[in-house]
């Protein structure tokens, strides 16, 4: 038996509305049984708990997590930026005095020694040597001079007239003296002065050991044995002060000569910082500022500085004065050359009700923070003062201690259910 193709579709037709009709009734519930279980072409006239009048269930929506700081009174700093480089004061290259034999090398490469300690030992034998021939003259000259003494009649100064020769010459060589150091004397009129003052102590006799001593040789032996001694101990050359070795340019045994350089000692405990800053930012830095520096050798990690010295000279070639900045560096991370970013306290207002930058929003062209009231977020107009980077200062809007909100607050409505996060 042929359909017509006419009542095939209206067959399908028909077949599809009572699909429709089956899922709206079944599946959505549009009609329900009741809560006593009767059935209906329409809704009972009861309203289920939770649902509307339609039977629809409704859900209330879930607070929102947000993040909040308290609005606080403080410092806000600005500061000023700027490259720089690591320096140490404490450097030198140490040299010998004394020409010899390496005998010790007690050095070693990026070694630490303390002020004093020996770095190097040169034969000194020839030195020794040296000292005692000169010691023996010079006992042998005071041998002499002792027995003369001994032997010699006691002579004193009793003329009146040479006294008061000596007083005279005493005196107006501490006036000359005197003169000169206020300078209203010469140094030639000083120098007479003394000439005379000497040759008036010659005749009384009083210096009469001291000429002796000198014309028997023995003044100038004493004088040879100091300087003996002093090349001796020149032979042990010790560290000037704490610090580290490094360059070492000597060998042990090697010979060297006088004003060899030995080694260069530095001192990194204590850094310095030579940062540059426009003139028109000189009048900003002050001695005692705050400073933090940033090295490239350590990402993400803050060193703490002072300025101590700010440069009396602006460049003529880029118009900047130099601001020397002091680290302490005890872990001795920091090395000389080092480049380093330099963000300095340039102005300091204190007392101003601060926020941070993150909980401030920008909408229709106003700046704007939510505060928390309640459970609810709260949208206020601000007015913003001065501002760093990581706080502003807020003039309008805001009170002190009033919990604002930092993170989660991008999409927040006016009077949006929020909870804090702890």
């Amino acid at each position: 038996m042929v359909i017509p193709k006419k009542v095939l579709g209206v067959s399908l037709v028909v077949i599809v509305l009572a699909a429709g009709a089956y899922y709206l009734v079944v599946e959505k519930g549009v009609f329900k049984a009741d809560s006593a279980g009767g059935t209906g072409g329409a809704a009972s006239s009861g309203t289920p708990a939770g649902g509307n009048a339609a039977g629809q269930q409704t859900t209330e929506a879930a607070p929102l997590p947000v993040t909040v700081v308290p609005a606080r009174r403080g410092d806000l700093v600005m500061t000023l930026k700027s490259p720089g480089e690591a320096y140490t004061e404490k450097k030198i290259a140490v040299k010998s005095e004394v020409s010899g034999d390496v005998k010790n090398l007690y050095a070693v490469e990026s070694g630490h020694v303390k002020e004093n300690d020996v770095l190097v030992e040169i034969d000194d034998q020839q030195y020794r040597l040296n000292l005692e021939k000169i010691e023996a003259m010079r006992i042998r000259y005071l041998s002499e001079l002792l027995l003369e003494k001994q032997f010699a009649t006691e002579q004193k100064a009793t003329d009146p007239v040479v006294l008061e020769k000596y007083r005279k010459a005493q005196t107006a060589y501490e006036q000359s003296l005197s003169g000169f150091q206020a300078g209203k004397v010469s140094a030639m009129d000083l120098e007479s002065s003394r000439r005379s003052y000497e040759t008036a102590l010659i005749e009384t006799g009083l210096k009469k050991d001291e000429i002796m001593a000198t014309t028997k040789g023995l003044t100038s032996y004493e004088i040879d044995a100091k300087i003996s001694r002093l090349t001796l101990e020149k032979t042990r050359i010790k560290a000037p002060f704490a610090g580290i070795v490094t360059d070492i340019k000597i060998s042990p045994r090697e010979h060297i000569d006088a004003g060899r350089e030995i080694c260069t000692l530095v001192d990194i405990s204590r850094i310095k910082v030579k940062a540059k800053v426009l003139e028109s930012e000189v009048g900003k830095m002050k001695v005692g500022r705050e400073v933090d520096l940033r090295f490239s050798a350590y990402p993400g990690k803050v060193f703490k500085g002072t300025v101590t010295a700010v440069s009396p000279l602006v460049s003529a070639e880029d118009k900047t004065c130099a601001v020397h900045i002091a680290v302490p560096n005890p872990a001795e991370e920091l090395k000389p050359g080092m480049h380093a970013e330099v963000e300095i306290a340039a102005e300091i207002h204190k007392g101003k009700l601060l926020v941070p930058q993150e909980a401030i929003l920008t909408r229709s062209g106003r700046k704007l923070v939510f505060v928390v009231e309640g459970d609810l977020a709260k949208w206020r107009y601000v007015q913003i003062g001065v501002e760093n980077e990581k706080f502003a200062e807020i003039l309008e809007g805001v009170q002190d201690g009033e919990p604002v909100i930092v993170e989660g607050h991008f999409t927040l409505a006016h009077d949006a259910k929020v909870s804090m996060k702890k």
